[in-house]
Parts: C-alpha cells; sequence; structure tokens
C-alpha cells in the first residue's frame, strides 16, 4: 500500500529509538522515547507551504503529527510547519 499525504502534509518514516544503553542494558520497547527524527518519504502537493524534500532526514516537534503503520514500517504524516529542522 503506498501513502500520499495532501496539501501541507509530510510523510515521515520515524526512526527506531536505541535497543540498548550505553552500558549495555536492553531497553523495552515500552520504555523507549518517541524519536523526534525520521525520514521524509513523501509530500504533499501544496510546494509554496513544503521546504523539504523526499529523503531530507528532519527532526519535527515532539507531539506534532499522526502515526500511521503501512506493512510494518511506522510513519507520521505531520504538517510541514512542525518540521523544526533538516539534519546533515
Amino acid at each position: 500500500m503506498k501513502v500520499t499525504p495532501l496539501a501541507d502534509r509530510v510523510l515521515i518514516k520515524m526512526e527506531q529509538g536505541e535497543e540498548k544503553t550505553k552500558g549495555g542494558l536492553f531497553i523495552p520497547d515500552t520504555a523507549k522515547e518517541k524519536t523526534q527524527t525520521g525520514v521524509v518519504d513523501a509530500i504533499g502537493d501544496d510546494t509554496d507551504a513544503i521546504t523539504v524534500k523526499v529523503g531530507d532526514k528532519v527532526m519535527y516537534d515532539k507531539y506534532a503529527g499522526t502515526s500511521v503503520e503501512v506493512d510494518g514500517v511506522e510513519y507520521l504524516i505531520i504538517k510541514a510547519a512542525d518540521i523544526l529542522a533538516v539534519l546533515s
């Protein structure tokens, strides 16, 4: 299945959190904090409002967007205004 965001929305493939601490302890899924970075997978059709492109690694607002799971992969659909920075 393919998801295409509308208007000024961006589809971000969320990065997975750390599996273990620096000391070697494994972190259970229930204790992992939601990451705030990901890779842009698709963009909406409002090119005036969207300043990122597919493939950009971005940082977004912690409580932004809607989580969706497609074919076992977790994505986040957010407004372009909720993107805080492009990471390089």
